[in-house]
């Protein structure tokens, strides 16, 4: 798969699962908590479902925003899910899910790689948490787990959709970036991180 060392975003959310997943399939992984720990050496990385706003919070004020943004544009493989999806992404939706307002720190807070718009919290409070399957690019049908999560409503510059739930984009590449609304280190298909191992 060509992966040597994993860096996983280590600050707040769901990234033991990723962890386990990726040390499963054989990969090395590290935690990164600190800007010191971007010094620690790896060449893939991984942002992971949590809370965006806090994620994006912590990362500037732990002066690791602009390494990280410096590492994914400069070809770094990176693969955010959830939170992480929503922190690649260049544009926020105006509008939250359940009718409220976006945060208007995003540009101060968030990565910004992906040429992609978001809806945070897409699915609102009634539907916060549901499992499914569908199909995901060329893998066939996989379960998908979603906790509040967002969609893509807009794609640029030649973004390839990789998944679609109900018509909802939750799933994209673009170039060394792949992004899904779902979770899939909870379930125990592997497709997903095999996909963005082989980047």
């Amino acid at each position: 798969m060509g992966a040597e060392r994993v860096g996983i975003l280590a600050v707040q959310g769901a990234f033991a699962e990723h962890e386990r997943m990726l040390s499963e399939l054989g990969v090395e992984c590290i935690e990164l908590r600190q800007a010191s720990d971007l010094h620690k050496g790896f060449d893939r990385l991984v942002l992971p479902g949590g809370e965006s706003t806090a994620q994006g919070r912590m990362l500037r004020e732990l002066g690791m925003l602009e390494p990280l943004r410096d590492m994914i544009e400069a070809g770094m493989p990176t693969f955010g899910t959830c939170a992480g999806l929503i922190l690649m992404a260049e544009r926020i939706d105006g509008i939250n899910g359940d009718g409220s307002a976006v945060d208007s720190q995003h540009n101060a807070t968030w990565l910004g790689t992906l040429p992609v718009t978001v809806r945070r919290n897409a699915y609102g409070r009634q539907l916060g948490s549901f499992r499914t399957r569908a199909d995901f690019d060329d893998a066939g049908a996989i379960p998908m787990t979603f906790i509040r999560a967002p969609f893509v409503v807009e794609t640029r510059d030649g973004c390839d959709v990789l998944a679609r739930v109900d018509g909802n984009i939750v799933g994209v590449r673009w170039r060394n970036q792949i992004g899904t609304s779902f979770h899939p280190e909870l379930d125990e298909d592997a497709r997903v991180h095999r996909m963005f191992l082989s980047l």
